[in-house]
Formats: C-alpha cells, structure tokens, sequence
C-alpha cells in the first residue's frame, strides 16, 4: 500500500512547479499560492531572507545605534537601492529565475564567458541551478561582455542583473 502511495503523481510535481514559475513570469506575479486538500504550495519572487540578515555590500557603513533604545524600529526596512545605472549605453543579460549562478559548466572548466569575451544571442553565458535543475542561460545579445555583476555560487533572485554587454 505504501508503495501504492509512492508511485501515484502528486499535485505539485516538479513540472507543476516549474509550470507555475513559468506562468508567475510571464504574467509578472510576485507570489501564487495553491491548495488542494491537505496539500499546499506557495512560490514567491525574491528574497526569502530578511534585509537584516543579508551581509552588507562592500564599502557599507553600518548605522550607528539609536540613542534612545525605547523608540520603535521602522516595520519595514527601506528597500534596497538598485545599482547604478552603468555609465556607458550596456545591454544587460538578466536571471530569467532565482537560483545559484555558476559561471563555469564544472569546477575544473574555465568561465563560459569572460570580461572582453564576445558573445552572441545563442551563447550559454552562465547556468542557473534552481530546484536541483541546471538551466542553461543564454546571452540573447551581440557583443562584447563588459562587466560580471555576480560571482561563481552566488544566489541570484529574478530579473537581478548577471552581465553588462557592450552592443556590437
């Protein structure tokens, strides 16, 4: 009977899942939500982690504490500032999803791409492991790359900018 239960297809398998992201994307939804008996799901763009327990950028100088403690914190932290604007006209090659980034296809290989390196629309420039699957990204411009913006292993939320290209 166990076995019975193990082999009948549960209402979020992996392909729903990945389904309801694809759905969440093009249609530019922040959350969904399902229930079906006692079964539940929710999937959510963006950071599951709270602002406080983020590390600080590079070069961030921590708020020097509150002289009187008896006043009440904001609710909500102040969203974080988007990175400048680049200074040259740059294409930018974005997460199409939230996951890890590896600039490498193995450990031992080199970079798929690299600063100076050119680049085509059909080029993988990068891979994207979310939810034990290793998604292939693709540059989508011509040109030459200009700037990495995120490093090997680091968690990368959607639409959150990889690559700066120079247009050929």
């Amino acid at each position: 009977m166990a076995d019975e239960k193990r082999d009948t297809p549960r209402p979020f398998d992996v392909k729903t899942v990945e389904y309801l992201l694809k759905l969440m994307t093009e249609h530019d939804l922040s959350e969904v939500e399902l229930k079906e008996g006692d079964q539940r799901i929710r999937l959510r763009k963006g950071s599951a982690i709270p602002a406080g327990f983020l590390p600080a950028p590079a070069g961030y100088a921590h708020p020097a504490p509150q002289a009187n403690p008896t006043q009440a914190a904001p609710s909500s932290p102040a969203p974080a500032s988007p990175p400048p604007p680049p200074a040259r006209n740059l294409l930018e090659i974005k997460s199409p999803m939230v996951g890890t980034f590896y600039s490498k296809p193995k450990p031992s290989l080199p970079d798929y791409v690299t600063v100076g390196g050119s680049v085509k629309p059909d080029t993988v420039v990068c891979l994207i492991e979310a939810m034990k699957l290793y998604n292939d990204i693709k540059a989508e411009v011509s040109g030459r790359i200009a700037e990495v913006c995120v490093n090997n292993g680091d968690f990368v939320e959607f639409n959150q900018v990889l690559f700066r290209v120079e247009p050929a």
